[in-house]
């Protein structure tokens, strides 16, 4: 403990020593005997060799945080002062009050978007001008279906199981909206096909054919049609099948036969008769039946399972249509037996004189396994592969004779006698 201020320059002479600075202090005015002690002690000097602290002075002097809070607090009110007014001045400009939603104009939002004819959407929109609802009043109730443009003078393909209870007027309602009657030029019950004409046509937009044989299992397909009387709709979905032979009908009932395309693009009721589509626009199938887990037909549905009649029968049939009125059937010339045959194929019941399959050289007895590479499995497969051919055509057998090998023959189709 020291009295006073006991310090001393390093190097000076110490207390009690001739000091001109302590030599007044007693006379010093300003000096309080009575001061508390204080001790000062010396920084320690930094080791040989090591830097000082160097402070620049003219750095800005820091501010502390309650300044940094403050200058936040105060830009924070003037932003939203700021905020506020051209929120008022916006909205009284757009009519007092009322709310703006979205941002400003943007000049890339109004453009439309430019999508590639070969795009769903390209393709929806060069087909749906030539897809119409038909609707047909018969047996006291109104039924819907679809349809589509085949020629510029007015013929239109449909589903024969949509015109088959027309009883009274036809009519045909267009994607624009517009609607015009139209008449049953003819019908095949066998093919579900029909042709219906519409009157006094306007400038009507038919549709382009495919080739259904070129089609493959995966190919991209749209159909078209009024599912549920909803007009002007489009599903997609991809080729699930070909040649799947499809037979369907009521028992004492007409039953219909052919070698369907299967898809998997959603298909209800109402889109029978409208197109199936593949990815360049080109009408392939005519929408026809679905398969459904409900056992009434009015509350079958969508699973997945839809089939459509080939193109290049359809078209043959509405050709022979327009020019007759009616459409022949493609004939092997045999009857078939129902059981299915262990080994595979369709066995022959009995084979007609002079008909394709007797001039083929077959007998009552023979197994058809394939036609033109395609296996048979059941009869209704025999059946329903020879109607998408026309009369005249040529196709290629492969069947099994008794305990014999397998034989090739060529047979010329043809048509019925009705």
């Amino acid at each position: 403990m020291t009295q006073g201020w006991e310090w001393r320059q390093p190097g000076s002479p110490p207390a009690g020593s001739a000091s001109p600075w302590w030599s007044d202090a007693p006379a010093d005015p300003w000096r309080d005997p009575y001061a508390p002690a204080a001790y000062v002690q010396q920084a320690a000097a930094p080791p040989e060799g090591a830097l000082e602290p160097v402070s620049d002075p003219d750095a800005a002097p820091r501010r502390g945080l309650g300044m940094v809070l403050l200058v936040s607090v105060v830009t924070a009110l003037l932003a939203g002062a700021l905020g506020g007014a051209l929120g008022y001045t916006a909205g009284s400009r757009s009519g007092g009050g009322g709310t703006l939603l979205g941002g400003g104009p943007d000049p890339l939002s109004t453009a439309v978007p430019a999508r590639a004819p070969d795009s769903l959407a390209g393709v929806a929109k060069q087909v749906l001008p030539s897809v119409v609802t038909v609707r047909v009043a018969g047996s006291g109730a109104l039924s819907v279906g679809s349809g589509f443009v085949v020629s510029g003078d007015g013929y239109v393909i449909t589903n024969e199981h949509v015109v088959a209870e027309a009883t009274g007027q036809v009519t045909v309602a267009f994607t624009d909206g517009s609607t015009a009657s139209a008449s049953v030029v003819g019908k095949d019950p066998e093919s579900d096909l029909a042709v219906i004409k519409v009157a006094a046509p306007r400038d009507l937009v038919p549709v382009r054919f495919g080739d259904s044989e070129a089609i493959a299992v995966g190919d991209p397909v749209l159909a078209f049609g009024s599912p549920l009387a909803l007009s002007s709709t489009v599903t997609s979905g991809i080729v699930s099948a070909v040649d799947r032979a499809i037979h369907t009908g009521e028992a004492g009932g007409q039953v219909r036969y052919y070698a369907a395309i299967q898809t998997d693009a959603a298909i209800n009721q109402g889109n029978s008769g409208g197109p199936l589509v593949n990815g360049a626009g080109q009408v392939v199938g005519v929408n026809s039946v679905i398969q459904s887990l409900a056992s009434d037909e009015e509350q079958a549905g969508n699973i997945g399972l839809a089939f459509a009649i080939p193109i290049n029968q359809a078209k043959r049939v509405a050709q022979e249509i327009i020019a007759t009125g009616k459409a022949r059937r493609t004939v092997f010339g045999a009857q078939v037996e129902g059981p299915r045959v262990p080994s595979g194929g369709v066995r022959l019941s009995a084979v007609e004189s002079g008909g394709p399959a007797a001039g083929a050289g077959l007998r009552a007895g023979d197994v058809v396994t394939k036609i033109d590479g395609r296996v048979l499995q059941e009869a209704s497969d025999l059946i329903a592969l020879v109607r998408k051919y026309a009369p005249g055509a040529v196709v290629t057998i492969e069947y099994r004779r008794g305990s014999g090998g397998g034989k090739t023959a060529s047979v010329t189709l043809a048509a019925d006698a009705k």
